[in-house]
């Protein structure tokens, strides 16, 4: 089952019964408030920012990662200030622009009502990841919800996407992770699920299909089709 803007990278036959989901780009238009609140930060410690479209390759990894990327070379020493800025005027105005990208509220919600299992894993701080999936995603029953937490290895390592699959009663094999970078993707072969990767967020195609996505999905109809037929194909054979 495809429509004509899904790009296949590899047959699907899976029993799909939960589906993971990034946030920062996948389900969040996020950038916006992400880069203002680093640069903020930046400025804040008489640093230079930069424009808000280069936050697309800086975050992904965590916010650790996103302040070494944004400190210029030489001024590591910067790091622990620049970070803690970063969280308290982030904590205040990460709701500033952010908002769910069109359309996938709705997927979610039919997708609850298809039977499949819904979950969200980020590299974001685990209470900021809460807040904003309650904030902005109220009406969406989520089986699992969670961020960067001590002692959980961050995606790309697997640890939490396999804890989440144990949390959820489904074997990784069927389970669908969607998201819109390289870490999500490596996440998805680490844990033995299927990467699903999204060309709205914050990377291109070229790096999500390098990375191993099996499936890519240009808007949120076409991610609602190719779920939903996967799960349909399992179903009805």
């Amino acid at each position: 089952m495809s429509g004509p803007g899904l790009v296949f990278a590899g047959d699907m036959h899976m029993n799909l019964r939960a589906a993971l989901f990034d946030l920062d780009g996948t389900l969040l238009d996020s950038l916006h408030d992400i880069g203002a609140a680093m640069n903020h930060s930046l400025t804040t410690h008489g640093l230079p920012v930069h424009p808000l479209a280069t936050y697309r390759h800086f975050v992904g990894n965590g916010i650790q990662t996103t302040v070494a990327r944004s400190l210029p070379l030489g001024r590591e020493e910067m790091h622990q200030a620049v970070l803690s800025t970063f969280r308290s005027f982030y904590a205040e105005h990460m709701l500033d622009h952010t908002r769910p990208f069109p359309g996938l509220p709705e997927v979610l919600a039919r997708l609850r009502g298809q039977g499949v299992k819904l979950a969200v894993l980020s590299n974001k701080a685990d209470v900021t990841t809460r807040q904003l999936v309650a904030k902005l995603l109220p009406d969406v029953r989520f089986d699992a919800v969670y961020g960067e937490r001590d002692g959980v290895p961050c995606k790309p390592d697997p640890t939490a996407a396999f804890g989440i699959s144990a949390e959820l009663g489904v074997k990784p094999g069927d389970c669908a992770f969607v998201g819109d970078t390289a870490v999500d993707m490596d996440t998805a072969c680490a844990a033995g699920m299927y990467g699903v990767g999204v060309t709205w967020g914050f990377r291109d195609v070229a790096e999500l299909q390098a990375h191993g996505a099996r499936v890519l999905a240009r808007t949120s109809d076409e991610l609602f089709e190719l779920l939903s037929g996967t799960l349909c194909a399992a179903t009805h054979p």
